[in-house]
């Protein structure tokens, strides 16, 4: 069976060159909104549940150096690419073909600064399935978003953080499974001033005791409208987007 076809695509303004499939699942600006809202530092160590090709990951650590990164990936043509695209980028990382739910002895004793995650968005006993496998993979749910926030908790020292982005309609799963994660904040994306928030980040401490904290929404596109061909960001986003930055506001290293 022939290969499946790839592109090589262009992120953070042409900083990283990443291989992901031409159809199906294809990383869009979520994951490099997730780098953008993770509070690494150099010289820690940040696990990806779920890393996919690896692009939120490669971006993290495009803008933080030295970071110690490891991405578990189920898919085995999936973490391929995330290899690939790692030593191609010439950035240090481990990807562990497993699934999340029952991760090898290793992971299990292992534990780190920060855990990312871009689960699945949609629940499969309210909404149908895609009938692409990798796009399925990616955006339906299997293992269910309680599993991927109770592993990250497992995961973390203590005072680590956890990192994800997933739809608001989710947020009171996420919450009600938090457990020993506190000092919570939570950041709305709207599409546009004015508009309901489509995504959420979330961020979470292991041991965290501070109130909750809901920010501003933050808006990612300029108008009321799309009017002109070509992106329409907001200078906020085209700071995250083109030039590697933190998402304004929420990914500067909390205290």
């Amino acid at each position: 069976m022939p290969a499946a076809p790839l592109t090589c695509d262009a992120y953070l303004g042409g900083r990283l060159a990443l291989w992901q499939p031409a159809e199906g699942y294809r990383a869009g600006i979520d994951p490099v909104l997730l780098a953008a809202a993770c509070p690494a530092r150099s010289g820690e160590s940040v696990l990806e549940l779920g890393c996919g090709t690896g692009t939120a990951s490669l971006c993290l650590a495009a803008r933080v150096a030295d970071l110690a990164l490891t991405g578990i990936e189920r898919q085995p043509e999936v973490a391929a690419l995330a290899r690939r695209n790692a030593a191609e980028n010439r950035i240090p990382m481990t990807v562990i073909e497993a699934d999340l739910a029952h991760l090898p002895a290793g992971l299990r004793q292992g534990s780190f600064d920060h855990v990312i995650a871009n689960p699945p968005y949609f629940r499969r006993d309210i909404s149908y399935p895609s009938h692409h496998a990798a796009r399925e993979a990616a955006m339906g749910e299997e293992t269910p978003l309680a599993t991927w926030v109770d592993v990250a908790a497992r995961r973390l020292v203590p005072g680590g953080w956890f990192t994800l982005i997933q739809r608001p309609e989710r947020l009171d799963g996420i919450l009600g499974a938090l457990r020993d994660l506190g000092s919570v904040q939570i950041q709305p994306l709207a599409p546009r001033a004015g508009r309901d928030a489509k995504l959420i980040l979330l961020r979470a401490r292991k041991g965290g005791k501070a109130a909750l904290r809901l920010h501003a929404p933050l808006i990612l596109h300029e108008g009321q409208t799309h009017e002109r061909d070509g992106d329409d960001y907001t200078d906020g986003l085209t700071s995250v987007l083109r030039g590697g930055m933190a998402l304004p506001g929420f990914g500067a290293a909390p205290i």
